[in-house]
């Protein structure tokens, strides 16, 4: 059984680490920063970091990477047409790697950066890694890519079960439920799940993992096919979206000012 903690760094990240407590192996997600990892360790004596998943190249998730691979030796799993620190092993759309004993799929998502890739496990729960393109209740802002490129790279997310937990890499949740309700102020679901996230980041908890299901509900970036959100992009931009694409890239840019 893999165990799954949230390492928080910086003001909003977090660093996904994977532990299986049978051989006392963890693989981290992300490590912007080395010094989370290493003081768990150094709290845990006998654990083992033997993998490091890279999801794109911005600082934030590989700062710690050449320190972490130099104490522990452990192995650097990134995309391969970005410039990751001490990857070993590049992957790209559609690879397959086993870390921990979990299988784990590759899924591009360009967009957020041009290289970025998610890490997909398929099973009863299924779990989902997605670094900085899918965000509970938003997504990333396009640096590299386009918004088409972000537009398709989210509709092949949402195609995955509705039961995958949704592990992202930032605490943006009240911020993005907050534009949810702006776009649609009539969606109890986002109504209900704003008023929870309120009362958690309040207690200076947690509000992730999410649930694709969730997301599908009331995250406006997967919504951009609902007449409910067009129609409010429509009015706020006085003119007639021709494609859920053009709503999104409309949403896009109305987040980036909000």
């Amino acid at each position: 059984m893999i165990l799954i903690d949230a390492l928080p760094a910086f003001t909003d990240n977090y660093l996904w680490l994977l532990q299986e407590p049978q051989s006392q192996r963890c693989a981290v997600v992300d490590p912007g920063d080395a010094a989370p990892v290493l003081a768990w360790l150094a709290a845990h004596p006998g654990w083992q970091l033997s993998d490091i998943l890279i999801t794109h190249h911005h600082p934030d998730h590989v700062a710690g990477v050449l320190q972490l691979k130099a104490q522990t030796g452990a192995r650097v799993h990134g995309p391969a047409t970005e410039n990751i620190p001490g990857r070993d092993h590049p992957l790209g759309d559609g690879d397959c790697i086993e870390v921990l004993g979990l299988s784990l799929q590759v899924i591009g998502v360009p967009g957020h950066t041009l290289g970025h890739i998610v890490y997909y496990h398929a099973a009863s729960q299924p779990l989902l890694f997605s670094g900085d393109t899918l965000f509970a209740g938003g997504c990333g802002r396009v640096f590299e890519g386009t918004p088409a490129q972000m537009y398709h790279s989210l509709q092949r997310l949402a195609q995955l079960p509705g039961n995958t937990l949704i592990y992202c890499t930032h605490e943006y949740t009240l911020s993005n439920l907050q534009f949810a309700h702006a776009v649609e102020p009539h969606n109890t679901v986002i109504q209900q799940r704003l008023a929870e996230v309120q009362q958690l980041r309040l207690q200076g908890r947690i509000t992730l993992p999410s649930t694709l299901a969730l997301e599908l509900d009331s995250n406006p970036f997967l919504r951009a096919q609902h007449a409910c959100v067009k129609e409010q992009i429509d009015r706020r931009a006085n003119c007639q979206h021709l494609s859920a694409e053009a709503v999104f890239t409309s949403l896009r840019a109305w987040k980036n000012q909000f």
